[in-house]
């Protein structure tokens, strides 16, 4: 099976958050290609939530977990951490005081 690229997935993501009038950015532009993504829900409270696509080895699929939570300011020292080890990393910010990513629908989950 075809891969999609980095940023075909996030330009895919972006325009269905648009759809849904959920505001979202990118942060941090990693590898075009190959580079792993990284979601953070800043639910404006002044926390947040971290979700990376990890494969779950039980079920044999990808599924998205939370990588980090809590106030924001530690969400984004994850964020830091984790650009550390790997500099090509997207992170894109999605706002939302309801908590919605849309992470768990049909061709994102």
């Amino acid at each position: 099976m075809a891969r999609l690229t980095s940023r075909f997935w996030v330009d895919a993501y972006l325009a269905r958050l648009r759809f849904a009038d959920i505001p979202g950015f990118v942060v941090a532009h990693g590898d075009d290609t190959g580079g792993a993504v990284l979601i953070k829900l800043n639910t404006l409270d002044g926390r947040a939530a971290l979700f990376q696509r990890s494969f779950d080895l039980m079920a044999d699929t990808r599924v998205w977990a939370e990588l980090a939570g809590g106030d924001e300011p530690e969400v984004d020292a994850a964020i830091t951490r984790q650009r550390g080890f790997d500099p090509d990393i997207w992170v894109i910010e999605v706002e939302d005081r309801q908590g919605r990513h849309l992470l768990d629908q049909d061709g994102l989950a």
